[in-house]
């Protein structure tokens, strides 16, 4: 017995693998770690290249507004009440669309998402060109707010791509594309709306939505959701491509998510054997209930604080800036009765001149927002410029020449834009990827009730010779958001992303520590 109580402890032991082969097969990486290794390199230019696209429709379609509305007024004879309705509807539709497409793309894949918002904005967009009433117009003009709700889909998907040491930079280079779309358009209005009209205007800025639709069969999935959702040998796929293209190589080892990793930390070594498969592939983590909504998670004590500041962050970013995109054509309306005689401009039309001036205020909010965002973190950037923009709309408390207000005007909008800047790259870096385009589609759909009210302040409150109270409601709203920024609970510069809600409190102490 003795024998073979021996002979069979031997045979037991004498398969084992070789130290050398359990090290490798014990090494385990992250889509982190992976992106990390592969770098910012072609692959990422690509992605960057399209996902700006749908950034410039989005900016392109939302822009027009400042334009359609005063033609509209004129050609249809439209009451002040209605010209803004024809923007807050936009604003309406893209709440509905902001929470929708964020849960679609958490659910089913970021590719699904922006799939679907593309052809909701490209049809509804190009069909209303063709409106022969107010009605049908402001049906369409919802429907296209419906599908540009998808826009934090793409930043997400994008942003799911970048390695973490680079991403504050290429994120404020992702923005860039809002303002090429917004000059895009002041230059296309300033040449088509004079002599081709509004309906031109119109089909021409539904174009780029379309590029979406053309090249979306080469578009790859986010590897970091395929990874979350337990889908480990298409995402390993995706970083092979992104490795061979920018020349790089994958770190040795198996492909796991961030949430493994620290079960495995936490677990024994049989534990950590059992959450490999023999293939390789990774266990799907049951750790998220299937019956709690990604929707409930934004309300876990881990979240709960920074969602609701964001949310009055958004509200008071869309607000401040679709209301100072506004603010520039009514106060720049030659048509404007409430104006001082003095004061008045020499012609009576829109200045698209002055319109276009304001509009590249962008370029320097964007550099501003590359120079501070990783100097000065998130935080301390968004507030500065918060309340650098209270300062710069203060004067236009009174009326101005026009001059002067469109000098107010240039410096409050390079402000708003580097808070408007910071805010979509923040908000994806402070939720986990279970639920960060859920996250941030219902902040940005709270942003897109302020975008509803703005229009009634900019256009209404102007319209009646209230600038004094419109431009004190701005001046409150700017204040509050700049004041939420201070209480964030933390700061994201340089911090990697994480995949579910138990992991943020950890990392956040890290951070504050």
């Amino acid at each position: 017995m003795k024998t073979s109580f021996s002979s069979t402890l031997v045979q037991k032991r004498s398969p084992s693998p070789s130290p050398k082969l359990m090290g490798v097969e014990s090494q385990r990486y992250t889509v982190d770690d992976a992106l990390a290794a592969v770098g910012f390199g072609r692959f990422q230019i690509l992605v960057l290249a399209y996902a700006g696209m749908g950034w410039i429709s989005e900016a392109m379609e939302m822009m027009l507004l400042s334009f359609v509305g005063p033609a509209l007024e004129s050609a249809w004879n439209l009451s002040s009440h209605e010209e803004s309705m024809i923007t807050s509807v936009v604003f309406a539709g893209m709440l509905v669309g902001a929470y929708s497409w964020g849960i679609v793309s958490d659910k089913h894949g970021r590719r699904k998402g922006f799939l679907m918002t593309a052809m909701v904005t490209c049809v509804a967009g190009f069909l209303s060109a063709l409106a022969p009433n107010y009605i049908c117009l402001i049906t369409l003009r919802c429907l296209v707010g419906i599908g540009l709700g998808g826009g934090p889909v793409l930043s997400s998907w994008f942003l799911e791509f970048i390695p973490a040491p680079s991403r504050g930079t290429w994120m404020v280079v992702f923005s860039g594309f809002w303002t090429i779309g917004t000059i895009f358009e002041a230059s296309i209005a300033w040449f088509v709306m004079p002599t081709l009209g509004w309906r031109w205007l119109l089909a021409f800025s539904s174009l780029p939505s379309s590029l979406l639709l053309i090249f979306y069969r080469v578009v790859p999935e986010s590897p970091r959701y395929l990874c979350l959702k337990g889908r480990t040998p298409e995402a390993l796929r995706i970083l092979e491509k992104v490795a061979k293209i920018n020349g790089q190589t994958l770190p040795p080892g198996v492909l796991v998510s961030d949430h493994e990793i620290e079960l495995n930390e936490k677990s024994s070594e049989a534990e950590d054997a059992r959450l490999l498969s023999d293939n390789g592939e990774t266990v799907v983590d049951h750790s998220i209930k299937p019956n709690v909504s990604t929707m409930a998670m934004l309300f876990s004590p881990e979240l709960i604080k920074p969602t609701l500041l964001l949310w009055v962050v958004f509200f008071g970013n869309a607000f401040s800036y679709y209301g100072l995109v506004l603010l520039t054509t009514e106060l720049h309306n030659g048509r404007n009765s409430c104006v001082p005689a003095h004061l008045q401009p020499q012609h009576q039309e829109l200045s698209y001149k002055d319109i276009f001036i304001t509009t590249f205020a962008e370029f320097p909010g964007l550099i501003i927002s590359a120079f501070t965002i990783d100097k000065l973190g998130r935080k301390l950037s968004m507030s500065i410029m918060f309340f650098l923009c209270c300062l710069f709309l203060l004067p236009l408390v009174f009326h101005q020449p026009q001059t002067v207000t469109t000098a107010l005007l240039f410096l409050a909008r390079i402000c708003i834009t580097t808070t408007f800047t910071v805010v979509y790259i923040y908000a994806p870096e402070i939720y986990p990827t279970s639920v960060r385009t859920t996250g941030v589609g219902v902040g940005s759909s709270v942003g897109r009730i302020g975008g509803m009210i703005c229009p009634l302040v900019a256009v209404g409150l102007i319209h009646g010779c209230h600038q004094t109270a419109a431009i004190l409601l701005f001046e409150f709203v700017i204040f509050a958001s700049g004041v939420c920024v201070l209480m964030f609970p933390f700061e994201t510069s340089g911090r990697e992303l994480t995949d579910h809600a138990s992991t943020v409190p950890e990392k956040n102490k890290i951070i504050a520590a």
